[in-house]
């Protein structure tokens, strides 16, 4: 018993359903694609369950949130998908994978192969029994991953109003989650153990502006611990949190966020791994030619930095999935995945943006007593990563394009003294061409150098076909 498709997706997260997208805009033939995921319903914005799904008024519910209206295009119902001939094969776990013999066993003993596969297998919430704290079973302890999950944690956050909680994690879902608890009327205790919140994005001084935002709306941060154990109740349900420094917290709910662990073990022994991901090249392509790999499971080359990194944000998902279909569909017309590493939130009434990397110093600017501020990196005299708070649409894409560009700082007083006005600047003005001097037989020629190769390419051709005017010209004037 089994099926055969040219194209197979495995994983029905975000990456899917813009894959899918992707395929049908490259002519994919009814019967020839098929997505396959452990969840029961069609692909959907991942995003929204940390935030728009969890709030007390007008949530946000499937069908609201199917991809891909996170990036403004069709939402892809399940309608979507038979109109357009993809199959889903929904709720089925792949229990093996055989990348040699090109095919898929489910749980349910059905074999299906492929011609192409693309991984979007995505990764899963880590568990506290992974760190030896037992009880994450109880009722009211929440993990956040898929819609079950937030179904789960909308369930309990409803009996839950006017408690306590506590949140377990200080980075992406914890402060998400807490924000969510909050507007829900519950108070909310953070517990991490790094010394602020986004430890592996925030500086300390952008972590204290959203620490003590967060302060004003009620959250108590308890940071440089951890949790010991759980305090039952005798149905076994919790209702308080003993931390490593021996201090008790009271919590009518637990949320859990404390990372993710990609979804790699069918594949291991099979294709190449590399910094907890399946390994990519520029093409999204694994070290089987059959097989490729995006979203949060994928490890690939990061060109603006020359090496290969694992990203976790739905934007990679996004943009990867695309070029992974593009790759197989037209590989001669696919460049190579040229990625700008990029994250968001948006919580409360804030909301910041972040591209690049956060390495070298950090130099900032604006108001950080007001509702706009933000930092440059800036790495062996390049910058190399931008962060802004309370910006608009154009500001957040000249942070973007500048980013992008790595210009050379040379002063670094001089980059705090002009802010977000040094992105606005460079952003909208052409590259800056220093002069050089062609020459010929007949003539000099004075041009000039541009800054990108672009244009260099282009300068190059100009000097040429110049040069060779010239030197023509000559010729026929010596005839004369």
């Amino acid at each position: 018993m089994g099926r055969a498709f040219v194209y197979v997706i495995l994983g029905g997260g975000v990456s899917a359903g813009y894959a899918a997208l992707e395929f049908t805009k490259k002519g994919v033939s009814h019967g020839e694609l098929c997505i396959i995921s452990e969840e029961p319903v069609a692909p959907y914005e991942r995003p929204a369950l940390s935030k728009g799904f969890l709030l007390p008024e007008a949530p946000a519910r499937l069908p609201a949130f199917h991809t891909c209206v996170g990036a403004n295009e069709e939402r892809l119902t399940p309608k979507w998908y038979k109109e357009h001939g993809i199959e889903l094969i929904l709720g089925t776990r792949v229990k093996s994978a055989d990348v040699r013999r090109k095919t898929l066993l489910t749980a349910a003993g059905e074999t299906i192969s492929y011609k192409f596969l693309i991984i979007a297998t995505g990764a899963r919430a880590l568990r506290l029994e992974e760190f030896g704290v037992t009880g994450s079973d109880a009722e009211n302890v929440c993990y956040l991953r898929d819609v079950a999950d937030a179904t789960r944690l909308v369930d309990v956050m409803q009996t839950s109003i006017g408690g306590n909680a506590v949140v377990i994690g200080g980075g992406y879902i914890g402060m998400e989650c807490a924000a969510s608890l909050v507007i829900n009327k519950i108070n909310v205790s953070m517990v991490f153990p790094e010394p602020h919140c986004m430890g592996r994005l925030f500086t300390p001084k952008i972590a204290s502006y959203y620490e003590d935002f967060y302060k004003s709306k009620g959250v108590n941060f308890v940071k440089g611990t951890v949790l010991s154990s759980f305090v039952f109740d005798p149905e076994g349900k919790v209702t308080g949190v003993n931390l490593k420094d021996g201090s008790y917290l009271p919590a009518d709910l637990v949320v859990v966020g404390i990372g993710i662990r990609p979804n790699t073990a069918l594949f291991e022994g099979q294709l190449t791994l590399e910094k907890g991901g399946i390994k990519v090249n520029s093409r999204l392509q694994t070290s089987n030619n059959s097989v490729y790999a995006v979203g949060d499971v994928a490890s690939f080359p990061v060109k603006i930095f020359g090496e290969i990194r694992r990203l976790e944000h739905v934007d990679a998902a996004r943009k990867s999935a695309r070029h992974a279909v593009s790759a197989i569909m037209e590989p001669e017309k696919t460049s190579e995945f040229d990625y700008l590493p990029f994250f968001y939130s948006r919580v409360f009434s804030l909301s910041w943006q972040f591209y690049g990397d956060n390495l070298g110093e950090a130099i900032y600017f604006g108001d950080f007593s007001g509702t706009s501020f933000g930092a440059y990196w800036v790495h062996k005299g390049h910058l190399v990563g931008s962060f802004l708070e309370g910006g608009s649409k154009e500001e957040y894409e000249a942070i973007a394009k500048v980013t992008r560009l790595k210009p050379e700082i040379e002063d670094l007083s001089e980059l705090e003294r002009q802010g977000l006005g040094f992105v606005l600047a460079l952003s909208e003005k052409p590259p800056v061409l220093p002069v050089m001097e062609v020459g010929s037989s007949t003539s000099t020629l004075v041009l000039e150098k541009p800054m990108y190769p672009w244009h260099a390419a282009a300068g190059v051709v100009v000097a040429a076909s110049i040069a060779a005017f010239a030197y023509w010209y000559g010729r026929r004037r010596r005839r004369w």
